[in-house]
């Protein structure tokens, strides 16, 4: 079923450090409707979930989480291919989604963010009424109906 009604609009940033790296590198993100729910799938591995901060300010979520380098100061880099540092997203919410029942479950280094399409802004069928076919009747005071 196709969908005109687009309530994403989308800006990425990634703070690390003095390097810049686009978000979409570092929280590469799968976005997709289900039924009455948007979901976006955000790769996080290797993040502490405790570390992964999400808010809302008006229509814009952010997303932030850090990753931490687990090699010591005297380690001797081959290669580094895996960002490290604090990381965010932004994503600019449209109307008509119910912004204050936002879920949020990371497992398996994905975060989950499950995001309800408002009651108003569902596709709804709008029933037809009709007036009877016949005519009403009316009688004029004094004359004799036929």
């Amino acid at each position: 079923m196709a969908h005109s009604f687009d309530p994403f609009s989308e800006m990425d940033r990634l703070f690390s450090g003095a390097s810049r790296t686009p978000a979409s590198v570092a929280m590469p993100m799968d976005l997709y409707r289900n039924e009455d729910s948007y979901v976006a799938e955000i790769d996080l591995p290797g993040v502490d979930p405790a570390s992964i901060d999400i808010d809302i300010d008006g229509q814009t979520l952010t997303i932030r989480a850090e990753r931490a380098s687990h090699a010591g100061e005297q380690s001797e880099w081959l290669t580094r291919e895996r960002a490290v540092g604090t990381f965010a997203r932004q994503l600019t919410l449209g109307s008509g989604l119910a912004t204050d029942q936002i879920g949020a479950d990371y497992s398996d280094g994905v975060l989950r963010l499950t995001i309800p399409v408002a009651e108003a802004a569902k596709p709804r069928k709008i029933e037809v009424r009709h007036a009877e076919s016949a005519a009403p009747t009316t009688t004029v005071p004094g004359s004799v109906e036929a």
